[in-house]
């Protein structure tokens, strides 16, 4: 299922232009939690750096999981995935998801169809549910509420890399799907320059941030 057809934004990289209105990466709402400000000298300043550790890890573990997945896995359209899942339950690795709605696309780690709902993990390399963590799992679980556009409960996951742990669940209800929707226009604000990047007060996020040599607001 290919994302649909899109243009880049002429002067924020990673954004693009679906439907006629801005689109974002879910991963924003993450990073947006830990310092917005970060989004902007990436996208709107365009500043390079190396990746770090972690995220190197990350790549690396995604793809085995990735891997491992595709060795077992049967094709099957969206469409006939949510057929086959009301009957039954199966499983997705790596499933795009992508609302021109609200402006939002991602891949979603993993999810679980069953007859009753579905289950939306995303894979932490720890085990503390931050609230951006948080944002991003229901950032996901918008996108793809509004592409199934049916009623069966959703439950947004959080669960350590690597392992079965799943440490955070919730069900994506009226209060957290009102909550995201508010931080992702939010997020559509700072694209448009309507309103001004922020930045943490924290200075252990701006000690481990890859943008530390050359910001100017760290703390």
């Amino acid at each position: 299922m290919p994302f649909p057809d899109s243009i880049p934004h002429p002067t924020v990289s990673q954004v693009k232009i679906i439907e006629n209105k801005t689109n974002f990466p879910i991963s924003w709402l993450n990073k947006q939690g830990y310092c917005e400000y970060g989004i902007f000298l990436e996208n709107v300043r365009q500043i390079k750096t190396a990746p770090t550790a972690a995220m190197v890890k990350g790549v690396k573990e995604h793809a085995v999981l990735e891997e491992n997945f595709k060795e077992e896995a049967v094709p099957a359209t969206f469409d006939e995935m949510l057929e086959s899942s009301k009957t039954g339950e199966l499983l997705s690795r790596e499933f795009p998801v992508v609302s021109a709605n609200y402006g939002i696309r991602g891949f979603i780690d993993e999810i679980w169809m069953t007859p009753d709902e579905f289950i939306i993990i995303d894979d932490k390399p720890g085990v503390i549910p931050y609230y951006s963590s948080i944002n991003q799992v229901y950032g996901y679980c918008l996108a793809f509420k509004d592409m199934v556009g049916e009623d069966r409960q959703i439950v947004a996951s959080l669960r350590e890399r690597g392992t079965d742990n799943i440490f955070w669940a919730s069900y994506f209800d009226a209060k957290a799907e009102k909550s995201i929707i508010g931080l992702i226009d939010h997020v559509h604000d700072l694209i448009s320059g309507n309103t001004e990047f922020g930045s943490t007060d924290n200075p252990n996020k701006c000690r481990k941030c890859r943008f530390n040599k050359i910001c100017d607001r760290r703390v």
